[in-house]
């Protein structure tokens, strides 16, 4: 099924600005006026342990950032998104290929994935879904934007879709914002197991905004909330420079994966 959503979206090379991820490692090409990646793609490819020889799917990847910053660190992988809008498609091929990191990109809907890829097992699968429920973000000028921020396709079914695509004892990472943790929950249930819930908030003494999951085909451990990932050394923000922690800087800046607590 072909949505209607970013259809006639068009990026000329005066609408791209070129952006360095993980200290200039990672050059991604990003529409100046749309969705532009930030932290959270980082932390997300940073969270998956993929070892070379492994193949990874990522719903919904945009332009490519997290695919890419995690091809970068884990050499050997197989590379594969699926992505709704054909501009955003495109670009994450174009990024691909600027990177030299071998990533296939499948132009298509959650809820009709092409057959030949409905056919396919993944080692691992990521997923940074649309952080609002649906009416409750204003919508963007731009539709890019308004889809990727704006849930459309019911979180539901993203969890359905991953958990099909998943090799036996395969894992799901899955970043989202801390408020939609029960629904996270809730659509794992019966899916997914062995679940784990790492809350990153940007202070200490900070409610966390967001949450990484962890989660397995087939897994059978009890549910693990582990203590928070805090991003920056200060209580509260001091001057105009980031204060990342120095395990955040190394993620950030230098591709350094994330240590899961035990």
């Amino acid at each position: 099924m072909k949505s209607p959503w970013g259809a006639d979206l068009v990026f000329g090379d005066d609408q791209l600005s070129r952006d360095a991820f993980l200290g200039g490692q990672v050059t991604l090409l990003q529409p100046k006026n749309g969705y532009r990646a930030g932290v959270d793609p980082v932390l997300l490819a940073a969270s998956v342990p993929a070892k070379a020889g492994q193949s990874v799917l990522e719903l919904g990847c945009g332009a490519g950032q997290a695919l890419i910053c995690l091809g970068r660190r884990a050499g050997g992988i197989r590379l594969t998104g699926v992505e709704l809008q054909p501009a955003y498609a495109d670009l994450a091929r174009q990024n691909g290929a600027l990177n030299d990191v071998d990533l296939n990109v499948v132009q298509a809907d959650l809820s009709e994935l092409p057959s030949d890829l409905r056919q396919i097992r993944f080692d691992h699968v990521i997923a940074n879904p649309p952080y609002y429920r649906p009416g409750a973000h204003s919508p963007a000028q731009d539709g890019g934007r308004s889809v990727a921020l704006g849930e459309q396709t019911p979180l539901d079914l993203w969890l359905d879709t991953a958990s099909r695509r998943l090799a036996p004892k395969g894992y799901l990472h899955l970043i989202q914002r801390a408020d939609r943790l029960s629904d996270v929950l809730r659509a794992c249930d019966g899916r997914l197991g062995s679940l784990e819930i790492l809350p990153v908030t940007p202070r200490v003494g900070r409610a966390a905004e967001l949450i990484l999951l962890r989660a397995r085909k087939g897994g059978r451990a009890d549910l693990k909330l582990h203590a928070p990932l805090v991003l920056h050394e200060n209580p509260e923000h001091r001057g105009d420079h980031p204060d990342y922690r120095p395990e955040i800087e190394a993620i950030l800046r230098q591709g350094q994966g994330l240590n899961w607590p035990k």
